[in-house]
Formats: C-alpha cells, sequence, structure tokens
C-alpha cells in the first residue's frame, strides 16, 4: 500500500475504535475521522460529499418525519398494552412480543425508523415491570436490523441486490425452484429469539400490573389524526413498493409522502390537534443522522484507495478451485469485518464482485444470497456495522441517564448475533450452496 492508504487504515481504525469504544460521541468520532481524511489527501471535501447516499439520508428523514408523527397517534400506547395482555405479564415474553413486531415492520420500513417507533412502546412497560431498559430496547434493535432484508423494501442492501442482480420482490420467497431470503430468515429469526429469551429474559418471572395505573393511553384520542397518519404512511410503503412503475428514487417518494402528509395535517388544523412541524423536526436523531452520513464518507475513503477490492481480489481464486469452502470462507470473513465496517459499503463491493465471478462460470445467486444475509447479520456485533443500532443505543442512554459500556453492549451482541449467523449459515449452505456446489 501507499502512504496514502496507511493514512486512510490509521484513520479508519481510529475513528472506529472511538465509535464502538464509546468514548467520545459517536457521531463526533465519525465526522472528526471524515475531515482526517480530507486533510490527510485520502479523498477531497468534495468527495467526501459525493460518497454520501444522499437518496438513502432522503428516505431516513422522510420515513422518521411519518414515524414521528405515528408517535403522536396513541397508536404506540395502544399497541403496547396489547403486547402487555398478549404477554401475560410475563416480561420475558413481552420482550419477545416487541421483538417480534420489530421485525415484522422493518420488512417494510427503515430498520432505525422501526426503533424510533417501538421505543416509545418498549419504554413504558420495561418501567412498569421493571425490566432493565438496555437490553430490551437492544433486542428491539437487534430484531429491526435483522429481518430488513428479508423483503425487497426494507432495508438498503435488498435494494442494492435488486440493482445489481435484478432480483425483484418475488424472488426474495422463492426462487430458482427453492426458498430464498424471506423464509429462511423467518426460520432463523424465530430460533434466534428462541436462544435469547433462554439466554437472558427467562429468569423475570411473571407479575401482576395494572395496566390503568400504567399511565399509558388504552385508546387512541384522535381517531382523524391517527386515521390520516396511518393512511399517509401506507400510501408512502405502498408507493415505493411500485418505485419501478413510477421510475423514480425511493428518497424523493418517501419525500413526497412526508409532505404530504405535513400538507394535509396543517390544511386540517384544529380538527386533528396535530403537533406543530417544528416540534416534529426537533424529535428526530440528528446525532445519528450525521453519524450515517459520515459512515458512508468514512467507508468512501477506503474504496477510494480500493482497500475493499483487494480484499475481494484475495477471496478470487477460492470460489474456482472450491464452491463451498469458497462461500464459506466470504460468509464467516463478512460477519466480522461488517461488525466494525459499515456494512452497506461492503456488501454492495462484493455483489459486483461476485457478478464479476459469474463470468467465469461461478454460479452467483447462492453468493449473493450469503453475502446479504452475512452483511446483514453480522452487522448487529457493533454500531459501526449498523447506525441502527447507534440509535437504539442512544435511547438506552438517554433514558439511564448514563454511558452503555461496550463490555455491557457486547454482552447482547455478541450471542444474539452467533445464533443468528450460525443458523442461517447452515440453512443457507444447505438450501443453496451445496447443491450448487456439486
Amino acid at each position: 500500500m501507499n502512504v496514502v492508504a496507511w493514512y486512510a487504515v490509521g484513520i479508519f481504525a481510529i475513528a472506529i475504535i472511538l465509535i464502538i469504544s464509546n468514548v467520545i460521541d459517536s457521531a463526533v468520532a465519525s465526522l472528526l475521522g471524515v475531515a482526517a481524511m480530507v486533510w490527510a489527501g485520502v479523498m477531497t471535501d468534495v468527495d467526501a460529499f459525493g460518497l454520501v447516499d444522499w437518496n438513502v439520508m432522503a428516505i431516513l428523514v422522510s420515513v422518521w418525519i411519518i414515524a414521528s408523527y405515528f408517535g403522536r397517534t396513541g397508536i404506540p400506547s395502544w399497541l403496547s398494552v396489547q403486547a402487555l395482555r398478549l404477554s401475560g405479564g410475563r416480561p420475558g415474553l413481552l420482550v419477545m412480543i416487541l421483538s417480534a413486531l420489530a421485525g415484522v415492520i422493518s420488512m417494510f420500513v427503515d430498520n432505525v425508523v422501526v426503533i424510533l417507533m417501538m421505543a416509545p412502546v418498549a419504554l413504558p412497560l420495561a418501567r412498569a415491570l421493571k425490566l432493565p431498559v438496555t437490553p430490551l430496547v437492544l433486542m428491539i434493535g437487534f430484531a429491526a436490523n435483522f429481518m430488513g432484508s428479508a423483503m425487497l423494501l426494507g432495508d438498503l442492501p435488498p435494494q442494492m441486490l435488486h440493482s445489481v442482480s435484478g432480483a425483484e420482490f418475488g424472488d426474495f420467497f422463492w426462487q430458482l425452484g427453492r426458498p430464498s431470503s424471506f423464509p429462511i430468515l423467518i426460520v432463523t429469526f424465530v430460533i434466534t429469539l428462541g436462544a435469547m429469551y433462554a439466554y437472558g429474559f427467562r429468569q423475570h418471572r411473571r407479575q401482576v400490573v395494572d395496566i390503568a395505573g400504567l399511565g399509558i393511553e388504552t385508546h387512541i384520542p384522535n381517531r382523524l389524526f391517527a386515521t390520516v397518519v396511518v393512511i399517509g404512511f401506507l400510501a408512502t410503503v405502498l408507493a415505493m413498493a411500485f418505485r419501478q412503475a413510477l421510475d423514480v428514487k425511493l428518497g424523493f417518494i418517501a419525500m413526497t409522502g412526508a409532505l404530504s402528509l405535513v400538507l394535509i395535517l396543517e390544511l386540517l388544523g384544529d380538527r386533528v390537534k396535530a403537533p406543530d412541524f417544528e416540534e416534529i423536526l426537533s424529535e428526530l436523531d440528528w446525532r445519528a443522522i450525521l453519524f450515517y452520513i459520515a459512515l458512508f464518507a468514512l467507508v468512501g475513503g477506503l474504496e477510494k484507495v480500493h482497500l475493499l477490492d483487494a480484499l475481494a481480489q484475495y477471496l478470487h481464486p477460492v470460489f474456482t478451485e472450491s464452491y463451498a469452502l469458497g462461500a464459506t470462507l466470504m460468509y464467516w470473513a463478512t460477519v466480522p469485518i461488517v461488525g466494525i465496517v459499515e456494512h452497506d459499503a461492503y456488501i454492495l463491493t462484493f455483489l459486483y464482485t461476485i457478478r464479476d465471478l459469474q463470468a467465469e462460470g461461478v454460479p452467483p445467486w447462492p453468493l449473493w444470497w450469503m453475502m446479504l444475509w452475512s452483511g446483514t447479520l453480522g452487522s448487529n456485533l457493533t454500531v459501526a456495522g449498523a447506525p441502527a443500532l447507534f440509535a437504539a443505543l442512544n435511547i438506552c442512554q438517554r433514558e439511564e441517564d448514563r454511558k452503555i459500556s461496550l463490555r455491557e453492549f457486547l454482552a447482547w451482541s455478541v450471542p444474539f448475533t452467533l445464533v443468528a449467523t450460525a443458523v442461517c449459515y447452515v440453512l443457507g449452505m444447505l438450501i443453496w450452496v451445496l447443491p450448487f456446489a456439486k
């Protein structure tokens, strides 16, 4: 490597250490890393700006705005009551129900938004059942980050797979005569939740809770407001599902949906009693937004000096010598790497590499799916891999009024990630890799 490449590696390593150790604010650490790369000549300031996926940022901010209105409808409180009733007062089961709900929603909504929607549901119940906030919110974060790749709409990686391979909505359910992302991740998700229940939540005893005494709304205060917000949300998601027919970017669709909702609520005025738009903007997690922006630029710095490409080329010969071994090495090399490297850029690099392998007679689809799954599930290891977990960590620290140590975070992220990646690896090998390796 040349001197500039070593600068990039050093700056990136220091920034990542600061981010995952939580020594200083993660958004500050990542922004300082970007500034250092620019001053070191790894990239220009224009490069740093251009490396950010602004389409993704438009999706995030727009759907966050819709989610903020949703949080004011009373529906989250109503959902919390239903979850509590369904759990029968068993705290461990309640955690699993909320985690499952977060996973289902994340198949349609960005995982960061899911966390911001679900936290208001979880926190009052945690206080009432005397549950530690951090494990509960982190489980919601892991679940939301987990299931985003089950369908085409939920997260950026499946959308990148669509861009590179042409995978359509139905391919995520059944492809080439075998189950694909949705059924495999559903089975993996259920097994992982069961393992985490046994690991950290089984010991909580059943409690009798007076729902009326929780101070949680058991009904929706303004049904007109709730109806408008839900219709606006569903219309936006539906429009995003038909992106190909509309032939515009997902970020533009999300922005149009958010602005349309704001306009309708402003026109309805006192009849819906909606919060002011300025108040909604103040509720957005701008630290998470800055962190996401900076992380794109940080990883882009590595791409500028071709470090990720070098890793892909290093693994290239293995696929032609032994397909199963190559898939295994790719899968398990990805899991720890995306724990410290923002997974979207990493996944995209390897999706293109796998496409290039197709020209040499290497079957691409098993490798594409294994990359998608390992890149998504492995990113649950630290906040550096998945900005969604950064948002979850912020909520934990704000609620408990303390810093969450790296050791405490890893006590939950490591077992979750190990179980999920191991189960998905076995299913992926049996259903996809081994049949194509013959």
